[in-house]
């Protein structure tokens, strides 16, 4: 505690209320993505992940049942400090036993389970409708396909996932973030670009046509290129923000869905200056969109900063998205989640105001040498009296996780 006071009074001196910053990333929900847990596998098939994505990695202890994944989560959410929602996949539905209903068919009874395990954290969720690992995706067109009952099948399953994130909300009291993304694109040089982009725009506008916009937040979301799609994606960067900007819906930006050279933290104002409420995927590529776990990096950083000192904290909406079987999962979930925890911290201790009264006074030298001086100041002993407050372990988390896997996880086979 005398260690916290002292870099209180260190953070003081740069004009930051720690307590009040404190208070405030509190209240920064995160949403924690129940894919991490098993490998984006999901329990209604048994094939493997397709769709232009990959998980690499066989480390023991996968969850195989609803009842291990929740208890992994379990495991995490005890973890990491902070508020927190739950980000489920479609994929994800429990079905009673002996009974299947695909995808576009799905009902909100197929996630009551998740309803209450939501309830029993207090915590909201967050739903993705599933295009992909499924038979009717292994063209690589879903929403854009030329063949109608293809695209028929993926909007009646997008339709069907807007029930859902309605009952999400109402059963929680919290608004449920809905995104919608899809691999939908070509391996080679495609003959016609529009008309795939033309069929993807209409299938949304059906799937979007009859919501609840106190209850659901739907989102597009884009990407570069994906494995067995290299050549062209259809839903774009340009078609995505396009889209949302045209049909009132949230733009959603996965900072591994775009160039090694572009930055989302730069996008994010951009973004702002037009939509009252954006989405982010954070995650941490690695030449492409890898999803390696969220390190504390600089982007990670950057991203934190720009939604703290935009005022955009309850405009932004914040989920990970990144799957490592290389490692033990539950190590990976806590850390990348700790490591956005520890993000969020950074942005609210700088001292914003000062800093934006020097770039607007055109005092780059001084705005420089503060910038640089507030890298040093003593964020550890904050971070650790956060986790104290928050009820949270420190650097034993990991001893933690340790015993878990030789209780629970190796015990899987």
């Amino acid at each position: 505690m005398s260690n916290f006071n002292e870099a209180k009074a260190v953070f003081k001196r740069y004009g930051v209320d720690v307590e009040k910053a404190l208070e405030e990333l509190a209240s920064i929900p995160v949403s924690l993505h129940c894919w991490q847990g098993d490998d984006v596998t999901g329990f209604d098939h048994d094939g493997p992940l397709t769709g232009g994505i990959q998980t690499t990695g066989n480390y023991p202890g996968r969850a195989r049942t609803p009842e291990e994944l929740m208890a992994d989560l379990d495991q995490v959410i005890k973890l990491v400090p902070g508020a927190k929602k739950i980000n489920v996949h479609a994929c994800y539905a429990i079905f009673e036993k002996g009974e299947f209903v695909d995808r576009d068919k799905i009902e909100p009874r197929h996630f009551k389970k998740w309803v209450e395990f939501a309830k029993k954290h207090g915590m909201g969720l967050d739903f993705n409708p599933t295009f992909f690992s499924h038979p009717m995706a292994a063209s690589g067109l879903t929403l854009s396909s030329p063949d109608e009952t293809v695209r028929e099948f993926w909007i009646n399953h997008g339709r069907a996932c807007v029930k859902i994130s309605e009952y999400f909300a109402k059963e929680t009291g919290i608004p449920c973030v809905m995104n919608i993304w899809t691999g939908d694109g070509l391996k080679d040089v495609p003959a016609d670009r529009l008309g795939p982009r033309l069929r993807y725009k209409d299938s949304i506008d059906k799937i979007l046509a009859d919501y609840d916009k106190n209850l659901v937040k739907p989102c597009v979301e884009s990407k570069v290129f994906g494995i067995g799609v290299e050549s062209y994606t259809v839903g774009s960067a340009e078609f995505a923000l396009s889209y949302a900007a045209k049909k009132g819906c949230l733009p959603l930006m996965d900072n591994g869905h775009y160039h090694p050279t572009e930055y989302v933290s730069d996008k994010i104002s951009a973004l702002l200056a037009f939509f009252p409420e954006i989405a982010l995927h954070v995650t941490r590529p690695v030449r492409w969109d890898s999803d390696h776990v969220v390190a504390y990096d600089d982007e990670t950083r950057e991203i934190a900063k720009e939604i703290v000192r935009n005022d955009a904290i309850k405009r932004v909406y914040i989920a990970l998205d990144y799957f490592d079987a290389s490692i033990n999962r539950i190590a990976a979930w806590t850390v990348g989640a700790r490591n956005m925890q520890k993000a969020l911290m950074y942005a609210v201790l700088q001292p914003n105001r000062r800093l934006k009264e020097l770039q607007d006074a055109m005092n780059y030298t001084e705005l420089f040498v503060l910038q640089e001086e507030l890298k040093m100041l003593p964020y550890s002993d904050i971070w650790e009296e956060y986790l104290r407050r928050q009820g949270v372990p420190g650097d034993e988390w990991f001893d933690i996780v340790k015993k878990y896997e030789k209780d629970v996880l190796s015990k899987r086979k």
